[in-house]
């Protein structure tokens, strides 16, 4: 398999995060109205996924660009004894633990190395000013006048369903509602890695599938405007050295394969899926929940032979009963990390 970086420009706000098993879907929707984009057609590709994915995708992270591409990628979950220096004084050790709760991200240069305790960790206010620095001074002046002080942004948008009888809303059903919907700083870049199987596919066809997917909106409220994005670069990236490595950073939500695993350390992240495009309206849309480890979950083999392929994890099926053949993507695309023993009475 070859590992690529894909640029993506958000042209509106988001409705559904832009997470790895989601953007998988959209693709097969592409691929389902275009068959030339994967040999063999879908079906065939999908019948073979669960022992041979033909692609598979994290979640998109913040990308700033400097002299060199560096990317945002959230803090790994694991326990702060690994990422912080032990202190003798129990009182500036809980401080220094309380303070670096709060660094939620890490910057990760393009060779998409991972030192644990030498990467620089930030908060979202830090993450700001640092996305800040390259920022035109045209945007920099709008953005101070709006006093706009986070990186990304949660916003209410109102809705509402009128009543054909009455004309107006009412209760119920037609009771006004919010949802929210996710807004990124200006001139933010965002980039997700993709794993393609080359008989299969190639960068070209996948970069086809998602410029289709931008122009028609990603996720929820797609036809109100929302999930609309550009695509910029697709950049070859060798596959990171194991050699050194003793555990795994996960980049996008997973469902790591049984007892392959002597540790697991990850946030859990519920699935509830439901299916879009025609199926979104006929039957029972909603898929079977799957209980996933969210992206930055860190996974240390009980065997070497798990660094073998460049992914975790295993295909989810049976989670549909509109279309029995449906395929999650329980694959993540990972990073190699190298852990050292921990203190357990440290923790």
């Amino acid at each position: 398999m070859k590992l690529y970086a894909i640029t993506l420009k958000p042209a509106s706000g988001f409705g559904t995060a832009l997470k790895g098993d989601t953007l998988f879907g959209h693709f097969c929707w592409q691929a389902a109205y275009d068959s030339s984009l994967i040999e063999g057609g879908l079906k065939n590709q999908i019948a073979l996924y669960p022992e041979k994915p033909f692609a598979v995708f994290s979640s998109a992270f913040p990308k700033m660009k400097k002299d060199t591409a560096t990317y945002v990628l959230k803090r790994p979950e694991i326990p702060f004894s690994f990422m912080l220096p032990p202190k003798e004084d129990k009182a500036a050790d809980m401080r220094q633990r309380k303070d670096f709760k709060k660094k939620k991200w890490m910057l990760v240069s393009g060779d998409l190395h991972i030192d644990i305790k030498a990467i620089n960790y930030f908060s979202d206010h830090e993450l700001l000013k640092e996305a800040q620095t390259v920022l035109t001074e045209e945007t920099k002046r709008q953005m101070k006048k709006t006093g706009h002080s986070e990186f990304m942004n949660s916003c209410s948008q109102s809705h509402n369903t009128i009543n054909r009888l009455t004309q107006t809303t009412g209760t119920g059903m037609f009771a006004p509602y919010e949802k929210k919907n996710l807004y990124y700083y200006p001139e933010t870049e965002l980039v997700f890695f993709v794993l393609i199987e080359e008989s299969a596919t190639d960068i070209e066809r996948i970069a086809l599938g998602l410029e289709r997917i931008g122009n028609w909106g990603f996720g929820k409220d797609a036809s109100t405007g929302l999930g609309r994005f550009d695509l910029g670069e697709r950049d070859e990236l060798p596959i990171p050295s194991c050699d050194d490595s003793n555990a795994i950073y996960a980049l996008s939500p997973c469902v790591p394969e049984k007892n392959a695993f002597s540790e697991a350390f990850f946030t859990p992240f519920v699935r509830f899926g439901k299916h879009g495009d025609r199926l979104a309206t006929f039957g029972n849309p909603f898929k079977n929940p799957v209980i996933m480890a969210d992206e930055g979950a860190v996974f240390i083999p009980k065997d070497k032979a798990q660094f073998n392929k460049p992914y975790i994890g295993q295909a989810i099926t049976h989670v549909s009963k509109a279309m029995p053949e449906t395929v999650v993507q329980g694959y993540a695309p990972y990073l190699p990390l190298k852990l050292e023993v921990r203190d357990e009475t440290s923790l």
